[in-house]
């Protein structure tokens, strides 16, 4: 899962962050609040006041944040999570500064991760390697003999953190979660999405052009001549277009039927017998096994053909820019900066390079992140603190039951079912893993930060590999600790919170408990209802893929969905770069809208029974019903590029922060209630969406 800044939901294939301290999450557990001595928790100046909340809650919820905190120049989005971000990062860098010193006393695992900080720090190391470490491997694609060859390097390629136009790993076995398979799926794309091949509008034409540019540019800096490397980037652009004709669209892969093509290897190797997949295994040197799910078919069918009739001089061009594409980032500053350039600047509007510590930061996060987050849970968090969330688990999970149960459009047999696998998800991944990542095999070498990534990259993918055949191992974490982000996982049947989302501004346990019912409270609601969201439903309470509706209740679910899918079609964020409105898709964002609609009304509710029977108190003005919607105005407040809008809206399942904010809040009379809305208004529609 990365990173993302919003909540994921793991489906079979989501940053970096911070912690609170043990004592912050006390209130969690059901320990008393009380007014006296509690502070809000919620920054009053993050409104704009100006603004009616009944007609745009967004502006009025977030106006004053937005006006605050322009976007950084290093950044194309910037958010709450990302705020929580950036302490953390400084929070990180102290400690891997401090484990990156020579003769330190420290840990096996400390020692690792302060020896990759350092060699990624090392910037004049990398100014005189230049592109030196590609260079063993451009020799080696220069003298393959034919394609066989080709995809055995492929294999070695893929292994080593260079990923090339598939991809291969483990997974749950959809009809029998309890055991890891094999699993294939598309790839080798470099544009954010197949479509950035395939439309024909101006903007998408523009960005193609723009992309041979950057790989001609790559491709120079590498080492190749200029036409050399402006010939090579127009076959990189042939080949990958030929790829993304391939690809299944990211609204098809939402669908998890569409992803479930288990089959025998050899059948595999019969479909697609160019792919010499028994060289590739051997390679990798992949544990044994006789069947694998295929994610998508026909993307192998066709490739199978591709690789046929594509020369293998041009295939030794993508491959060489491949090896550039994955490596650039630890490479010489002009490879760097030009990276960046394309894919963050042009690409998704940011201004600069963020600073190199950042960089480096996140490299240690990414690839030996459970080494960095345990030294992070012991400084900044504790043992108990993971304990202590149950209470609003509890009260949140408790209202989506009361939700199923008087439910009038389930029949009592769906209804058991649904109550049935609530009652079997897994709360209790909170905080941290119980047992940290062993990396002590991989070499880490304080001047070799390519080398340490491709190590670190071949550690993973065969850890990933050698899952194959064997039992699921529920003890592991998709997130590293320190993570400001959250998942759901349907195979795992889990909701996973890692401490880095634990944090103020979304929970503090000494300010006022609705705001922090608003915050943390609908991010627990909201992994809870992904179990129940036009995707998550179709897996059962074991996390086996079975159809468990009736098929009326099915169909009543669709209907109340498709009220979600036609809500959020009609938003707009930016335009399309050709003077058009671009609209989001309804049908990509529909599980994250789902959840975000059931998260928010849980979260209300659940604090509204908590609070029962008590006096109704006002802090900053507000009411408590009308601090649970301000506290999940929080995590909404955004600034973003237009650039990046339009790429978020193209490839990201979860809607822009102004509509996360409103599409739930217009959906609920609650809403309406507390801020005394005429109906009519723009915040109280006569219509609403609800599924749960």
């Amino acid at each position: 899962m990365n990173t993302t800044t919003g909540l994921a939901v793991r489906y079979p294939r989501l940053s970096l962050l911070s912690l609170i301290t043990a004592v912050q999450l006390v209130f969690l557990c059901g320990v008393a609040w009380t007014q006296s001595g509690a502070h809000s928790g919620f920054d009053v100046s993050q409104l704009d006041r100006s603004a009616d909340p009944c007609v745009d809650f967004y502006q009025f919820s977030c106006g004053g944040w937005r006006t605050k905190n322009p976007l950084p120049a290093d950044k194309a989005r910037y958010n709450r999570y990302e705020e929580m971000n950036e302490v953390n990062l400084a929070k990180l860098r102290t400690l891997l500064e401090a484990a990156a010193q020579p003769g330190a006393q420290q840990s096996a695992a400390e020692r690792q991760a302060g020896d990759y900080y350092a060699a990624c720090m090392d910037e004049s190391g990398a100014e005189q390697k230049k592109f030196s470490p590609i260079s063993p491997y451009f020799v080696r694609i220069t003298t393959l003999k034919d394609k066989r060859e080709m995809l055995a390097l492929t294999a070695e390629l893929d292994d080593f953190g260079m990923p090339m136009f598939f991809e291969f790993g483990s997974s749950p076995d959809r009809h029998n979660s309890t055991m890891m398979l094999a699993e294939l799926s598309q790839g080798g794309l470099s544009l954010p999405d197949r479509d950035y091949y395939l439309k024909s509008d101006a903007k998408t034409a523009e960005q193609r052009q723009e992309f041979v540019k950057h790989v001609t540019k790559m491709l120079a800096l590498a080492g190749e001549s200029d036409n050399q490397a402006s010939r090579n980037a127009e076959v990189v652009l042939k080949i990958e277009t030929q790829l993304a004709e391939a690809s299944l669209d990211r609204t098809a892969q939402r669908d998890p039927a569409n992803l479930d093509h288990k089959m025998m290897l050899a059948d595999f190797e019969t479909l697609a017998p160019k792919f010499y997949f028994a060289d590739y295994l051997k390679t990798t040197k992949s544990p044994a096994f006789d069947s694998l799910n295929v994610a998508t078919p026909d993307f192998f069918r066709k490739i199978n053909e591709t690789i046929t009739a594509v020369p293998l001089d041009d295939w030794k061009v993508y491959l060489r820019w491949r090896v550039v594409r994955a490596l650039a980032p630890m490479l010489s500053s002009d490879l760097v900066n030009e990276y960046d350039r394309f894919n963050s600047q042009y690409l998704r509007g940011s201004k600069t390079l963020p600073d190199r510590w950042k960089r480096c930061v996140r490299a240690v996060d990414r690839q030996l992140g459970e080494a960095s987050g345990q030294m992070f849970v012991e400084k900044y968090f504790g043992a108990e603190g993971r304990q202590r969330v149950h209470g609003i688990v509890n009260n949140v999970l408790e209202q989506l039951a009361l939700s199923i149960r008087s439910s009038d459009w389930m029949s009592e047999q769906t209804k058991e079912k649904a109550l049935y696998k609530l009652r079997k998800i897994d709360t209790a991944k909170l905080g941290f893993p119980d047992h940290y990542r062993d990396y002590s095999s991989i070499e880490i070498k304080r001047d070799d930060f390519a080398g340490n990534y491709m190590r670190a990259s071949h550690f993973e993918s065969k850890r990933q590999r050698d899952k194959i055949g064997k039992p699921v191992d529920k003890t592991e974490w998709d997130m590293t600790p320190p993570t400001v982000n959250a998942y759901y996982s349907p195979e795992l049947a889990e909701i996973v919170l890692p401490a880095g989302i634990l944090q103020p501004p979304m929970f503090d346990m000494t300010a006022d408990e609705a705001y922090s019912y608003g915050a943390i409270g609908r991010v627990i609601g909201h992994e809870l209802t992904h179990g129940f969201d036009d995707e998550g439903r179709k897996y059962d309470a074991d996390g086996n893929l079975t159809d468990w509706w009736t098929s009326e209740d099915a169909r009543a679910f669709e209907e109340r969905a498709s009220c979600i899918e036609k809500q959020y079609s009609q938003y707009s964020p930016v335009d399309d770069g050709n003077g058009k409105p671009l609209y989001l898709n309804g049908k990509l964002t529909l599980g994250e809208n789902v959840a975000d609609n059931g998260g928010l009304r849980m979260a209300y509710r659940a604090y509204m029974k908590a609070h029962a029977g008590e006096e109704p108190k006002t802090v900053d003005g507000f009411t408590p019903a009308q601090r649970v919607f301000l506290g999940y105005a929080i995590s909404r407040c955004e600034n973003v590029s237009p650039e990046q809008s339009r790429v978020l809206v193209r490839t990201d399942p979860h809607s822009p922060g102004k509509f996360r904010l409103i599409g739930p809040t217009v959906n609920m009379p609650e809403f309406q209630d507390a801020f005394s809305c005429k109906t009519g208004q723009p915040m109280a529609p006569e219509n609403r969406c609800r599924v749960w």
